[in-house]
């Protein structure tokens, strides 16, 4: 040890170390975090894909049928993603614990849910379909389109439920590889056979829905080959004994069900976002429809950094790594930031170029310019709610989640949507759309202090 310029030297850079220690972190959001991106971009893409065959039929009713439907599914799905947002964070924690054992079960565990959710779900498809058409506004040949997508589309259920426990498991593991390699399979089969039945077939909405069928079902057969290839000697944890099933099901109900309230929020707002749309008029929910996917684009894109905020998160909270996991949060949220005005400039340059791809119909490429200002706004005021819920699932901190979403939804997308509907129709929408998901922002980063001091004490 010696003493120099006022500084103990213990031959040990401190900046170094802590340079060397961001960019190690660095390095592991890049490894799951561009899996993440290229896993994410395939569903959009498939929307996007959807939208062309649809918007390039005969008729615009095609286009507003196919995103009717789709609305049910987004209800169905999302209702069920809690079982891969609560997987992947739990699954992250027993990583870094190292505990095999709770590995296996914690897949189990989900996949026995999946299971039991897919069959009451395939048992109760007609009075949900009956429901749904009862609920959701739009025009009578609009909804006929749609019901032919609904019963037809139903039936990939089982496989796409299935597979969201089995993505949130393997990002757990640190495994970003083969979620994408999955998403790759399911929507390029999707892609193929939707355009082979519509184009070849001549099936139109049910061929589109016949192709997300096959997709999901090869990806859960693609899916269990990678499990056993890798994670085999985890299957002797598999086990037809109820306690340990039951011993820590309780800590994952609690995560899955704030997670499910979260789910509903966010489902109620799209879902009544589109079935508004249909009940303007066909137009507008066909320009609402396209204009969607500038949004979700956005999202499946940072949801990619979200969810190596999950893995990374989860692991080094297991491992009760608190340095490097505030580390994350920070790298996390500058890549956020860098690629919200990235896309801003993209829609604002480019956003009618985008519109002609979706559709060759005039009269919704004319109106749609009309909106095309807060598609521009859509990354700017989201990113932060992306980044936030990868951190915010990987400590499992379920309840700020619920919580902020529901206020969100209830106080900044419904509330200012009636208050302004009478004046700006349309553009209220949009609106309620800008604030819901700023306010989501805001309330995260307010919350997560609270949150990571309650955890780490």
């Amino acid at each position: 040890m010696s003493y120099q310029g006022g500084s103990m030297n213990f031959g040990f850079d401190v900046n170094h170390y802590f340079c060397r220690k961001q960019i190690d972190v660095n390095r592991q959001i890049y490894r799951l975090a561009i899996p993440n991106i290229f896993t994410n971009l395939t569903v959009p893409l498939l929307g996007m894909v959807d939208m062309y065959l649809m918007g390039h039929q005969d008729s615009i009713h095609f286009m507003g049928g196919v995103s009717l439907g789709s609305v049910i599914f987004n209800f169905v799905y999302w209702g069920f993603a809690f079982l891969r947002m609560g997987m992947s964070g739990v699954a992250a924690q027993t990583f870094g614990r190292d505990d095999k054992e709770e590995m296996a079960l914690v897949l189990e565990r989900g996949m026995l849910i999946a299971i039991a959710g897919s069959l009451l779900l395939l048992a109760l498809q007609v009075p949900l379909a009956n429901f749904s058409f009862w609920l959701l506004e739009g025009s009578q040949e609009v909804k006929e389109i749609a019901r032919g997508y609904y019963f037809v589309r139903i039936w990939a259920a089982p496989a796409a439920i299935a597979l969201m426990v089995l993505y949130g498991w393997f990002l757990g593991m640190q495994n970003a590889i083969y979620p994408m390699l999955i998403a790759v399979t399911v929507n390029l089969v999707n892609v193929i056979a939707s355009y082979i039945f519509v184009n070849r077939f001549h099936m139109q909405a049910e061929g589109v829905a016949l192709g997300s069928v096959v997709g999901q079902y090869s990806g859960l057969l693609l899916a269990i080959l990678l499990f056993y290839k890798k994670y085999r000697a985890l299957s002797s944890g598999f086990t037809l004994k109820l306690m340990p099933l039951l011993r820590n099901l309780k800590h994952f109900l609690n995560v899955s069900g704030d997670i499910f309230i979260r789910m509903l929020s966010i489902i109620a707002v799209f879902t009544f976002f589109t079935s508004r749309s249909a009940g303007i008029g066909d137009v507008v929910l066909a320009v609402n429809s396209a204009l969607l996917q500038y949004l979700f684009l956005f999202a499946y894109f940072l949801d990619g950094f979200a969810y190596a905020g999950e893995a990374l998160v989860g692991k080094f909270f297991g491992a009760r790594d608190k340095i490097r996991l505030q580390r994350t949060v920070v790298l996390l949220f500058r890549w956020g930031i860098g690629f919200a005005i990235l896309f801003s400039l993209l829609y604002a340059v480019m956003g009618k170029m985008l519109l002609g791809v979706f559709t060759d119909q005039a009269e919704v490429i004319e109106a749609g310019t009309r909106y095309l200002f807060w598609v521009v706004l859509i990354p700017l005021v989201s990113f932060g709610s992306f980044i936030w819920d990868g951190v915010f699932i990987g400590i499992t901190a379920s309840r700020a989640m619920r919580n902020s979403v529901f206020l969100s939804a209830l106080l900044f997308f419904f509330v200012p949507f009636y208050l302004l509907f009478p004046y700006l129709e349309n553009h209220a929408i949009w609106v309620a759309m800008v604030l819901f998901m700023l306010s989501r922002s805001v309330m995260l980063t307010i919350l997560y202090p609270k949150a990571i001091r309650k955890r780490f004490g």
